[in-house]
């Protein structure tokens, strides 16, 4: 079983900065143990959307609107994936989502809970 837990979200003004984490729980499954990981948000009424992309082998890519923006990293020894997150704007403002996506037959896929981010203008 793994859990994915995120935090750091919060209220921020517009131009300001705040870094997520995700922290991986698991007893089978480690960090190091997933393909990709991923960050999402998702407003009400809309479809989640993919923010950032980290690959075990730490290459990145990043969504259009973000690029310049957000910089994805991790810690493996802290089990920890990064989205720090600068120059926000008010159309920033979400819940956060982390994922974990295994490659394989069968494949996993985890999802954290989410973070609320606020960018106030």
């Amino acid at each position: 079983q793994v859990q994915l837990v995120e935090s750091g979200g919060g209220l921020v003004q517009a131009g300001g900065s705040l870094r997520l984490s995700c922290v991986v729980f698991g007893t089978i499954f480690r960090l190091t143990s997933f393909t990709r990981m991923g960050w999402y948000r998702q407003n009400p009424g809309k479809q989640r959307e993919l923010v950032a992309t980290i690959s075990s082998g730490g290459s990145t890519n990043y969504a259009d609107f973000v690029r310049g923006r957000f910089t994805s990293s991790r810690t493996n020894a802290k089990n920890t994936v990064y989205l720090q997150m600068n120059s926000l704007l008010p159309e920033d403002t979400a819940v956060y989502y982390c994922n974990a996506f295994r490659a394989g037959s069968p494949a996993y896929d985890y999802w954290g809970q989410g973070t609320q981010v606020t960018v106030s203008s």
